[in-house]
């Protein structure tokens, strides 16, 4: 069987894009003549990985499943993240976004069971459940295997002196609980009559632990799908991955949710904590974070979000293209965007931030200063957090800092970074949507953007234009019956359809 053929100028254009791929790691999506997308991978080099799906020497293009996906791609998206682990969880939100049907079913994490901590409550239990509510709980998980966790749950019992769902405490007069009104309350070697605030010592501690638990649960199938993969067991490699990226998926939302809601007093603290880490002569009240995000190896967008008193302050979040270059630069992207945001507020008379906080390490942190000295702007406290080790980087002579894994400054530097993060990847999205739709129709001859915009704004997606009739989609203006007859037959023409046992591309 010979290597799937594509036209010439498909492939002259499929070639030129992977020439212009980055080494770096990065999610692609795999789309045919209609912009649809057919297959969502992730990719430690984003070069060497696509570029395996055009080679006819590759012996993964001999499965059935493989060859029908490569005969129909036309064109690829490319989305560049800061590690491999990053594009885990990217790859499977698109998937989960975009279900295309090349990619197996991602796990759902409904079928793991979560730890929840009913924070509201003044005697907090931990107890398993199957689903996240909006609630004032904490939640940790979802944990693959049953029984360990359920092992686990008992040891927090008998460490930490914390109550599980089949506890009863009973308030006593003066403020105090009972936690047990039987035998138990000698056996677990803690006082079994507790103030609040003493056993909100207890939670505490037991919620660290239960966090680090996790994470090193998630150390031990990520070993076990390497040895899976090095045994060829290529299913049971796929199944552990789709399960490590629903744990690390939602250990992202346990770091972002883990103290919230914060009380007052809490973010009180963690800024005090961080006035005191960094030095500095006041609370800072006001952080702005800037982050860059890659789009396609193409170009860059930017995000700034802004935390008052330790808390979002969604008002003021603003997202940015980069508008002085084109191409992938860190460094020129955060001097372009931090020079834009403070030039501004300079020429409104408005204030700065108390601390501005880079996502990034050196490189970043003084391209963002740089943007203000070529300005004769005086920059606020300036830091980067750079995600390797979480380490704090400064702009004077002081070393760089890493504050304790466990430090109220280092999660609050950790909270803005990551909702800085989250920001630019909606942004991410939303560029992304409209330039899936946007390309289909560049495609057809003889349609110019005033066109396509009004065609897009009438239909609103490209779903609905493919279903129109001729004759609704000649009443878009500027749209005649015979251009309309020819896009109509354009978009719905056949494409190959794939034969073959239903295979994971990605193995």
């Amino acid at each position: 069987m010979g290597f799937p053929k594509m036209p010439d100028e498909g492939t002259s254009k499929i070639k030129e894009k992977v020439r212009r791929l980055p080494p770096g790691p990065g999610v692609y999506l795999m789309k045919d003549r209609l912009g649809t997308i057919l297959y969502v991978g992730k990719a430690k080099n984003l070069k060497k990985r696509v570029s395996t799906y055009f080679q006819p020497s590759r012996s993964r293009l001999n499965h059935p499943k493989i060859r029908a996906l490569v005969s129909m791609i036309r064109d690829f998206e490319v989305l560049e993240v800061k590690s491999e682990s990053e594009a885990i969880l990217l790859e499977g939100r698109l998937i989960k976004e975009w279900k295309p049907r090349y990619n197996t079913d991602f796990t759902d994490d409904k079928r793991f069971l979560l730890v929840r901590v009913d924070t509201g409550a003044k005697i907090p239990k931990f107890r398993l459940v199957r689903n996240r509510t909006d609630d004032r709980s904490r939640y940790f998980g979802p944990f693959a295997h049953a029984g360990p966790l359920r092992k686990t749950l008992h040891e927090l019992r008998r460490k930490f002196g914390v109550v599980l769902s089949d506890a009863s405490p009973a308030r006593l007069p003066g403020g105090r609980f009972r936690l047990y009104n039987d035998v138990r309350g000698e056996l677990y070697g803690f006082p079994n009559e507790v103030t609040v605030e003493e056993y909100r010592e207890r939670v505490e501690k037991a919620c660290e632990f239960l966090e680090g638990k996790a994470r090193e649960w998630l150390e031990d199938l990520k070993r076990e799908m390497e040895r899976a993969a090095e045994k060829r067991e290529f299913e049971k490699a796929a199944e552990l991955r789709d399960i490590i990226h629903a744990l690390e998926q939602t250990l992202l939302k346990t770091r972002k949710f883990a103290r919230d809601p914060l009380n007052a007093a809490d973010r009180a603290g963690e800024l005090e904590e961080l006035r005191e880490a960094l030095r500095l002569d006041r609370v800072p009240e006001k952080i702005e974070c800037f982050d860059i995000s890659h789009i396609s190896g193409t170009y860059s967008v930017a995000s700034m979000v802004r935390f008052a008193n330790g808390r979002p302050d969604k008002s003021q979040y603003r997202r940015y293209k980069i508008r002085s270059f084109v191409g992938n630069d860190d460094y020129r992207a955060i001097e372009e965007v931090v020079g834009r945001r403070y030039r501004r507020l300079a020429d409104e008379g408005k204030p700065f931030p108390d601390l501005v906080l880079i996502d990034g390490g050196r490189g970043q942190v003084t391209a963002a200063l740089k943007a203000f000295l070529v300005q004769g702007l005086t920059p606020p406290f300036l830091v980067g957090l750079a995600k390797k080790r979480e380490t704090v980087i400064f702009t004077d002579d002081r070393q760089p800092l890493n504050l304790p894994e466990r430090s109220g400054a280092l999660r609050l530097l950790q909270r803005v970074r990551d909702e800085a993060h989250r920001f630019a990847n909606t942004f991410n999205a939303e560029l992304r949507g409209r330039r899936i739709r946007e390309s289909v129709l560049d495609d057809f001859p003889g349609l110019g953007r005033k066109r396509r915009e009004a065609l897009m704004a009438h239909f609103r997606s490209l779903k609905r234009l493919k279903q129109a009739t001729p004759e609704e989609i000649a009443r878009v203006e500027g749209i005649g019956p015979r251009r309309a007859s020819q896009l109509h037959a354009f978009l719905n023409s056949p494409t190959e359809e794939p034969t073959g046992p239903q295979a994971d591309p990605s193995v």
